[in-house]
């Protein structure tokens, strides 16, 4: 049976029933066994490939695929969760093992992996997921595997408010807007810098993780509010657009503004580096090793976490020469 975003709507408040079972239709089917092999026919939904995060992620999967002699069976959805879903049908179709799906956004996304579930496929939400009211972890799927994103913003605004001494009028550039990191990541900035009155979001809005809208959306914000002393954003190539937006009015990113980024990519590192950064937080996108040593547990019977949660660190000038020749 497939599901549409209505049914599935329907399940999460309890009024679609499996036949004679009583119980919502999520519920009514176990999650996917895996069958134990040698060699695993892997998909994994790419939501996009414009900027080094996901491409670092993509090589990390195709390289382990490789090394393991794998099969994977690639998709970019090129930024359309709309695409996305028709990748995962393509994958339940051609009748993969598993599928890696790096959610584009949260609901959207949900009516695939249940897709997935009813075929039999096991699903893997990478560095992203899906609603949780709608479809679980160990329950819809098998595992999320990915960062704390919650977290990471919270580290983001703690090591930020120590440097700028607890005050700043922030400008703050959201992530796609209904995507997991970009949700978590507003969240525990905005929990962390509460503790500090002096700090404030003064305007928000998304640039969509893309490095040109980034510095479109800086523009607009910072010609609307040129009180604003900071720069917050949720990934860096946002950050690294707001910079050249910085540099071309005259401006210098590090003094007359400072800035707090997540990511880790080589440019950030290095503007970190340069005095224009003044806070970085990793997320680590070499995700193939763990995912991949993930469905070979699965498959051999052994438990699975539904949370398998990355180690971010956090980067200043002071220890940013070490991190350098990992950057990506």
């Amino acid at each position: 049976m497939l599901f549409t975003r209505r049914s599935l709507l329907t399940v999460a408040a309890g009024g679609f029933t499996a036949a004679g079972l009583g119980v919502p239709m999520a519920w009514a089917v176990d999650l996917p066994k895996l069958k134990k092999k040698d060699k695993y026919k892997v998909g994994f939904a790419q939501t996009e490939s414009n900027n080094p995060w996901r491409l670092a992620q993509t090589a990390s999967m195709k390289d382990e695929a490789a090394k393991r002699g794998w099969q994977l069976v690639y998709t970019d959805a090129a930024g359309s969760a709309a695409k996305q879903v028709s990748d995962v049908r393509s994958m339940i179709a051609q009748k993969v093992d598993v599928i890696l799906l790096a959610p584009r956004e949260e609901k959207p996304l949900v009516p695939a992996v249940m897709e997935a579930k009813q075929a039999g496929i096991p699903v893997y939400c990478i560095d992203r997921s899906v609603d949780a009211s709608l479809a679980k972890p160990g329950r819809d799927y098998v595992a999320f595997i990915g960062s704390d994103f919650v977290k990471e913003g919270k580290m983001a605004g703690e090591a930020f408010a120590k440097i700028v001494g607890g005050n700043a009028k922030i400008i703050e550039l959201q992530g796609t807007i209904g995507s997991s990191p970009a949700n978590d990541r507003m969240k525990g900035f905005k929990d962390a810098i509460a503790a500090f009155p002096g700090m404030t979001i003064i305007a928000s809005q998304s640039g969509d993780f893309a490095r040109d809208k980034g510095r479109q959306v800086f523009e607009t914000l910072y010609q609307a509010h040129p009180e604003a002393t900071a720069v917050y954003g949720h990934n860096d190539e946002m950050t690294m657009g707001a910079i050249a937006a910085m540099e071309a009015a005259g401006k210098m990113p590090g003094k007359d503004l400072m800035l707090v980024s997540i990511d880790g990519t080589k440019d950030a590192a290095q503007a970190v580096a340069d005095g224009k950064i003044a806070v970085l937080v990793e997320c680590n996108p070499h995700f193939g090793p763990k995912a991949f040593d993930s469905i070979v547990n699965y498959g051999n019977g052994d438990s699975v976490a539904p949370m398998l949660v990355n180690t971010d660190r956090l980067f200043t000038k002071e220890n940013i020469a070490s991190y350098m020749p990992e950057a990506f």
